[in-house]
């Protein structure tokens, strides 16, 4: 919400300065963004007359001026037609910085005739469009004047950020009643004139009460659509409003002015009366600006015999928009649901001015004002002749009265205030209070629901700064722990990756439906996304990851080792998940090493294993099994699992059409581990005895094997391993060999197997048994003792 501080002088009396004014805005829950002098960037030009003007030697349609900005005559070269003698204009020194041009002016010759300066067009200062010709001042415009001086142009914009539960502040009047009430002045009087028409009211009536309670209408005759009065059309641009015309300009001013959106419409261009109601399936409207949506039976819009109109209190439509040949005009001044306007508005993903004020609540008592002061304002700066008000329907007007209790301000807000001073604060807002502290809310406060809402009304605007810091009670002793156990595992698992050598990244939970499809689509989307590439729920961490990968990649980071922990939202609910992305150089190239190294699967695979281990998952019980997924290489992929049905982790290289979607070259391996899915700890205990280092000398065999190709070296590996386990504590491949003296079909595969003695050493004979026992649990596997 921005308003500049003449503006609020309209409806603020007071004679607080801007800093002031700024300090007690944020202290009452009003946010100050920023504040900003549109004069600062114009306090170079000066008002100027010009001497003399004759034609440039050298080109016809350039002049030669003598201009007097008040230092004397100085040369100023000009292609402006309406330059001439005794003009006076808006001049631009030498080192002045031209807004509209991005140019910072300098002594220059052009055409061969040196130009000190320029004379500027309101475009050239962004003031406006017109470029016809140069800025003409009145006559007796003091020459030398600083022209934001001379312009009114120093006049502060303030930047508040408005609560969604402030809805009275949506309007200046709003923001100078809560200044008044914290001391900084008085509220001056909204003067407010019924308009007497004559001649046949406007025909229109709501068949939608719940969408569009009160509809009312005054029709103006004969007028004429001009330019708004330059101090109007000086406020709307200030505050970033572009000025279109009076008709226009009024409801946007008075929108702003007092939080009142009204829409006016050609009668020339409507056919018979007006009617709110529901939108019928298959119609559509061309809006404002210029798009068009597609309706349906849910949402309130206001059409006449043949066609929709507008979108009820969110955007009119382009067919009956004014226009400067406009003569005859309705002045619609509705209440429309608040509920009703947010899911029209989330539903067509439109949003406006008017939207954001009706779906927060505007003051349903202020139809017939906010209609007045409307069309005086159009008969002020339009002329034209008014007709009768049609007033159909009712708007809501229940009153809302809450008993209070004074003391609540100290035992529920932490301030004692005097009962004399709560009641004038809540009476300065425009509550009501009787005697006996029944407080009637005021029309345009939608948000007050309660004693509780009463309390922070009084305790905000005597200053919430008064409250002071109490500590929450604590108990005594030793604090006692508060993570839960899978705080604690995702605490275990993030600091592991981190020890790795990993980055830590947060990204986006919200994906684009394109980038969730590679993982089997998002079950979950948004209704009002902020935008379509955050649409969907992810239901993979890797997307958000590759997507900083691909930014990382492209400025030059050369190795990416990143990680995440969080969520993965799917159909049945929220998956603790740890991601994790390898992309780049493994190894720098170098003298000993020669080119570059990258990752590979087994580089992904050796991390899955390190961080399952980490988060006390039985690393030696699992089983690696198939390929990951669509969305992972296959052959260069798999799965880790307890059983065939419990995956605790993917891993291995992502797919390459799902790297290219992500614009990356080159190889990625990721793992994804799924926190959700490991073993919870034991209630009680631990999950292995403490270390005892053995008190023998462990001994170490090496068997090679010929086995089928398809038999995995993981399946090998876990059946020696279980051919005795109270002897062998390990085993582990460290050979694969095929070619020359291996049939085809078949590979060689050493594997070393550590036996650890208990009691007593190894004899021969037992040494023997168990090496007899993983001949024959390896035979099972189809493999055979290579001679």
């Amino acid at each position: 919400m921005k308003f500049t501080i003449g503006w609020l002088h309209e409806h603020l009396d007071t004679a607080a300065d801007l800093d002031t004014v700024v300090e007690a805005l944020t202290r009452i829950g009003l946010e100050v963004e920023g504040v900003h002098n549109p004069g600062d960037a114009l306090k170079a030009f000066r008002v100027a007359k010009v001497l003399t003007a004759e034609r440039h030697p050298q080109a016809d349609k350039l002049q030669v001026l003598s201009v007097d900005a008040g230092d004397g005559p100085m040369q100023v070269v000009c292609g402006a037609p309406n330059a001439r003698a005794g003009l006076v204009g808006v001049f631009g020194p030498p080192g002045a910085y031209v807004p509209g041009l991005d140019v910072t002016l300098k002594v220059a010759a052009i055409r061969g005739v040196e130009s000190n300066g320029m004379m500027c067009s309101t475009r050239e200062l962004e003031l406006g469009e017109d470029h016809d010709g140069i800025i003409e001042l009145p006559a007796d415009a003091p020459v030398g004047t600083a022209f934001p001086d001379y312009a009114g142009l120093n006049d502060a914009v303030i930047d508040i950020s408005v609560t969604p539960n402030r809805q009275d502040c949506m309007g200046v009047r709003g923001i100078a009643r809560d200044l008044a009430a914290a001391g900084l002045g008085t509220l001056k009087p909204l003067a407010v004139a019924p308009v007497a028409g004559e001649g046949e009211a406007p025909n229109v009536r709501t068949d939608d009460p719940a969408g569009c309670p009160a509809f009312y209408a005054q029709n103006v005759s004969g007028l004429t659509n001009g330019e708004a009065p330059e101090w109007m059309r000086r406020r709307l641009t200030a505050i970033g409003q572009k000025p279109i015309s009076a008709l226009v300009d009024i409801t946007n001013y008075v929108s702003i002015d007092l939080g009142r959106p009204l829409h006016v419409y050609d009668r020339a261009k409507l056919s018979g009366g007006l009617v709110a109601r529901k939108a019928q399936d298959g119609e559509q409207i061309v809006a404002l600006n210029g798009k068009t949506y597609a309706l349906t039976p849910a949402m309130t819009v206001i059409a006449d015999e043949h066609r929709v109109h507008d979108i009820g209190g969110i955007m009119g439509g382009e067919h009956s928009g004014v226009s400067a040949d406009t003569k005859d005009v309705l002045i619609e001044c509705a209440f429309f649901d608040p509920d009703h306007i947010a899911r029209t508005g989330q539903a067509l993903m439109l949003t406006s001015d008017a939207r954001q004020r009706f779906e927060r609540g505007v003051d349903p008592a202020f139809l017939d004002d906010g209609l007045a002061i409307a069309t005086q304002l159009v008969l002020d700066l339009c002329g034209g002749t008014p007709s009768s008000v049609t007033r159909a329907g009712q708007p809501p007007l229940t009153p809302r009265i809450y008993t209070y209790d004074t003391d609540k301000a100290e035992t529920l807000g932490g301030l004692a205030v005097p009962a004399d001073r709560q009641r004038a604060i809540l009476e300065s807002l425009g509550f009501a209070v009787d005697a006996d502290w029944n407080v009637t809310v005021p029309t345009w406060r939608r948000d007050i629901d309660g004693a509780a809402d009463l309390v922070e009304e009084v305790i905000r605007i005597d200053g919430i700064d008064k409250v002071a810091p109490v500590p929450l009670p604590r108990t005594p002793g030793v604090t006692r722990p508060t993570a839960t156990p899978e705080q604690k595992l995702e605490r275990r698992v993030r600091r592991a990756a981190a020890a790795r050598g990993f980055d830590e990244a947060v990204t986006w939970s919200f994906l684009s439906e394109a980038q969730a499809a590679p993982f089997g689509g998002g079950a979950w989307s948004l209704a009002n996304p902020i935008s379509e590439d955050l649409k969907v729920m992810r239901p993979s961490l890797l997307p958000g990851l590759l997507s900083a990968t691909e930014r990382n990649l492209k400025r030059g980071i050369t190795s990416v080792r990143l990680f995440e922990v969080g969520r993965r939202y799917l159909s049945d609910a929220e998956r603790p998940t740890l991601g994790l992305i390898l992309a780049g150089n493994r190894r720098e190239r170098g003298w000993r090493d020669g080119k570059a190294a990258g990752f590979d699967a087994y580089d992904a695979k050796a991390e899955a294993l390190a961080l399952l281990a980490a988060a006390g998952a039985p690393v030696d019980n699992l089983q690696v099994m198939g390929e990951a997924g669509d969305a992972w290489h296959p052959g260069q992929s798999g799965t880790m699992r307890l059983g065939p049905k419990t995956v605790l982790a993917k891993f291995g290289m992502l797919h390459p059409s799902l790297l290219k979607a992500f614009d990356l070259d080159g190889a990625v391996a990721a793992v994804e581990l799924y926190l959700d899915a490991l073993p919870a700890r034991r209630a009680s205990g631990f999950m292995r005895p403490a270390f005892t280092p053995p008190a023998l000398q462990s001994v170490r065999r090496d068997f090679a094997f010929l086995v089928p190709a398809e038999v995995t070296a993981d399946a090998l590996v876990r059946a020696v391993r279980s051919a005795d386990k109270a002897a062998i504590t390990a085993a582990r491949v460290f050979d694969v060999f095929t070619g020359t003296g291996v049939e085809e079909g078949k590979k060689s595969v050493a594997v070393e197997v550590i036996l650890q003695p208990t009691d007593k050493s190894f004899t021969d004979e037992t040494l023997k048994a168990i090496a007899d026992k993983v001949v024959a649990a390896a035979a099972k596997q189809g493999a055979s003792l290579r001679g």
